[in-house]
């Protein structure tokens, strides 16, 4: 590896740990010799920059007994090794990049061992090592076009959209919909979701583990149309949308052991609900929700677009309509966050019936006293299960009609506003037949920036503690 080149060796020389890093640039060099290094400028999420040393290469990928090689590139930060590489794809023309459970939109590359760094344990050579096992089950990245010349790269998975994870699916189903868990909640959703939706059939399954069973019986004595009562999970086979209200809530004294016991249940059902319905979109009502959808989308190995909960849609229409009704401001707005006293409001930069495509406005001192005042007149309203029923509805709707409409839901929050960690929490989705796609992140207020930060850090902490 040669670092004698004047701005490499100029940027090196800036790196708190010069020695050390050299040494595992050596290490590199050896294991992995086509990685070349170079100098650039990296601009970070709040628009700051800096001259930062890169990794510039392919990674050899096996698949369907064909080998690919995947072009990447690793900014290096000037406290490398002790912390990770900033990891992206480098697509070219001809290629498109799928969105997945480790690549986002943008390219850049998510990995357990990313968020677990911890050197000398950790090291590019284990890292990338861990890239090509990742790429191996789940490549990330296609071609444009049909190409069956067995050098076009990933020709096997061309046509694939970028926000799909797939290809579409739902052409070939029919509307169901499998609601998991009874109880109050469970009822609520089916009742509501009947309301709302056309749906040609609804699968209830009551949980046994449950703490939030019942209905079902009630449900077979009135023998409800399109809606077929069952105890076992094979019922729910080619949902569109899978919605799961089970809590197992225990005796158990600490709040983290008590979620822990939800994590227990999710681990008996949500890898067989995926089995069985690989192309729904789950929609995740367990409490905490945030916790839970991020617990199943790990469990799941669906594609985070297709994993989401409900989060602060509620909130989010509640206020939209205070803003349009009682304060005369015809714009949507959204609560981003968690159901918390650190929830942030945002507003839509258009009207509610304009054409044009639908961006979160940036913060600013003329819309906080408005959005203020509208937070107020929400208080005292509280999260009743009927209420959130409706809302668990309004989403289902959106996905079985590709209505393409905005809720604020939880979701895989990394890469967002510059979040770095692998946190779910509510942010403004476009909601389809293929699941969720975020609304680019904005600059927000300082306070409301604050809060933001606070609930990514207590997100991290509890997940942090659970055995998933």
């Amino acid at each position: 590896m040669d670092l004698r080149e004047e701005k490499v060796q100029r940027i090196l020389s800036k790196y708190k740990f010069h020695d050390v890093a050299v040494e595992e640039l050596q290490k590199i060099h050896r294991i992995h010799p086509g990685m070349i290094p170079s100098s650039g400028t990296y601009t970070f999420s709040d628009g700051t920059q800096k001259d930062l040393l890169k990794l510039i290469g392919n990674i050899p990928v096996k698949y369907e007994g064909r080998s690919y090689n995947i072009p990447i590139q690793l900014w290096l930060l000037d406290s490398f090794p002790f912390t990770p590489p900033i990891c992206l794809l480098r697509p070219t023309p001809e290629m498109v990049i799928r969105e997945g459970k480790h690549v986002d939109s943008k390219g850049r590359i998510h990995l357990p061992g990313l968020h677990s760094w911890d050197f000398p344990k950790s090291s590019v050579v284990g890292l990338l090592n861990e890239m090509i096992r990742k790429f191996e089950e789940d490549p990330p990245l296609s071609s444009k076009k049909d190409n069956k010349d067995p050098h076009e790269l990933l020709a096997f998975v061309s046509n694939i959209q970028i926000n799909d994870g797939g290809k579409r699916h739902h052409d070939q189903q029919i509307n169901k919909v499998s609601v998991i868990g009874g109880g109050d909640l469970g009822m609520a959703s089916v009742m509501s979701i009947l309301a709302k939706c056309t749906v040609a059939k609804l699968v209830f399954i009551d949980i046994a583990e449950s703490s939030t069973k019942g209905g079902s019986t009630d449900l077979e004595i009135f023998n409800l149309p399109t809606v077929e009562v069952s105890r076992d999970m094979s019922a729910s086979a080619g949902s569109r949308v899978i919605v799961v209200t089970a809590n197992a809530w225990s005796s158990e004294q600490s709040y983290v052991s008590l979620v822990q016991t939800n994590v227990d249940l999710y681990r008996g059902i949500i890898p067989n609900l995926a089995r069985l319905s690989p192309h729904a979109v789950m929609l995740i009502a367990s409490q905490p929700v945030d916790i839970m959808t991020h617990v199943a989308w790990r469990q799941s190995g669906l594609p985070p677009t297709r994993v989401i909960g409900p989060g602060c849609n509620l909130d989010s229409e509640r206020l939209s309509h205070i803003l349009d009704i009682n304060l005369n401001t015809h714009k949507q707005a959204w609560v981003i966050g968690e159901l918390s006293d650190n929830k942030v409001a945002v507003m839509s930069n258009t009207g509610l019936s304009s054409s044009t495509q639908t961006e979160i406005a940036p913060g600013s001192s003329s819309t906080k006293p408005l959005l203020d005042r509208a937070f107020d007149m929400m208080k005292n309203r509280g999260q009743r299960s009927w209420s959130v029923g409706l809302s668990i509805a309004d989403i289902t709707n959106s996905i079985l009609t590709d209505k393409m409409k905005t809720h604020s839901v939880s979701t895989l929050a990394q890469g967002w506003g510059g979040i770095g960690a692998e946190v779910f929490l509510s942010l403004p989705c476009i909601l389809g037949s293929n699941g969720s796609t975020r609304l680019a992140g904005v600059s927000l207020g300082q306070e409301e920036d604050s809060k933001l930060r606070d609930t990514v850090t207590s997100l991290s902490n509890l997940i942090s503690q659970l055995r998933i």
